[in-house]
């Protein structure tokens, strides 16, 4: 049986094969998602000068784009799974196990949890997702 554990923030997902003899397999996915920074105040110091002029929907539309982009790779990753786990930090993991929903009702079917986990290092995310499937 094939289990995988998927660890996922905006900048990278983690892929974490296990094997029934306990070893593994790491892949790393970077998002390459823009991070977004409004830079404060106006064009100008005078009062009622230009300002600067953010373009929101712009930018939430590329976001999303490349969240979906992210996430393509991640699924073409685990298409051969039986088991997932979900787990990570952040809104990610909530983003991309409601794409699974709306667009991969095949993989979504494979998921068995999402979990919150602190940020972690890639061994400590190997060992959370082996304690994981040993219970």
């Amino acid at each position: 049986m094939i289990k995988k554990g998927i660890w996922i923030d905006k900048n990278k997902a983690l892929i974490i094969k296990v094997d029934a003899d306990e070893s593994y397999l790491l892949a790393t996915i970077q998002s390459n998602i823009d991070h977004y920074n409004i830079k404060g105040g106006s064009g100008t110091k005078f009062k009622g000068g230009p300002q600067d002029v953010v373009q929101d929907s712009k930018f939430l539309e590329r976001e999303n784009h490349q969240f979906k982009m992210f996430f393509r790779e991640i699924v073409y990753k685990v298409t051969n799974a039986q088991e997932i786990v979900i787990l990570g930090p952040s809104g990610a993991k909530g983003k991309f196990k409601k794409e699974l929903e709306i667009n991969y009702p095949n993989i979504n079917s494979k998921v068995v949890s999402v979990e919150v986990a602190d940020s972690m290092t890639d061994n400590q995310a190997v060992a959370w997702v082996k304690n994981f499937f040993i219970k």
